[in-house]
């Protein structure tokens, strides 16, 4: 993926983020109210950092975040825990066991992409629906979900499978995305009773 230094980029810099995705959650955090002081929160895909560390500012130090990624993050702050494993693979039993129901789930996950369009969106869909299935198992019934996933043709389909489980669904496009990108992102909130 190339790398671009635009506007976002060189401010998530300067104020000490790891990338320039920190901004589309803050826009999401102004929309949606994601996140509160207090508050248990698991960041799928957290690598490099911006989300874990923008989140945990919000929690602050009576809340939690569990930051999971393929690749080995560093965090100096008492209130995030890093896990380098695949989200595929983690125990939902075990995280609630060890941390408790979380408040919140956030998934920037992303596939490697191959420059197909329609591989790529195939396979962000799946990533995006391990992040809704892990999410139903370890939110809290009032818990939200805030996803990204990539524009194509199973969308709306995976969007009705949201709908399915969530209470409220709600597509978000942030401004700080690139606008040739074909990343969307789903805020859903309030686990429906299977």
């Amino acid at each position: 993926m190339r790398k671009v230094q635009d506007h976002y980029f060189k401010r998530a810099k300067k104020e000490g983020f790891p990338a320039r995705s920190v901004y589309k959650l803050k826009e999401a955090q102004r929309r949606f109210k994601l996140l509160k002081q207090g508050m248990r929160v698991l960041d799928l895909g957290a690598s490099p950092g911006s989300w874990s560390k923008y989140a945990s500012e919000i929690v602050g130090s009576q809340g939690l975040v569990v930051a999971v990624d393929l690749h080995s993050i560093k965090f100096d702050r008492p209130n995030v825990v890093a896990i380098k494993g695949d989200c595929n693979e983690l125990d939902p039993k075990k995280l609630v066991e060890t941390y408790g129901r979380f408040h919140c789930v956030l998934s920037d996950m992303a596939p490697k992409t191959t420059g197909r369009k329609d591989v790529d969106h195939y396979r962000s869909v799946d990533l995006a629906r391990s992040a809704l299935n892990l999410a139903k198992e370890v939110l809290l019934p009032k818990g939200r979900l805030f996803l990204k996933v990539f524009q194509g043709a199973d969308f709306d389909l995976f969007r009705k499978e949201c709908a399915a489980s969530f209470k409220k669904v709600r597509v978000f496009k942030p401004k700080s995305s690139r606008p040739e990108s074909v990343e969307i992102f789903l805020f859903m909130e309030g686990i429906r009773d299977e």
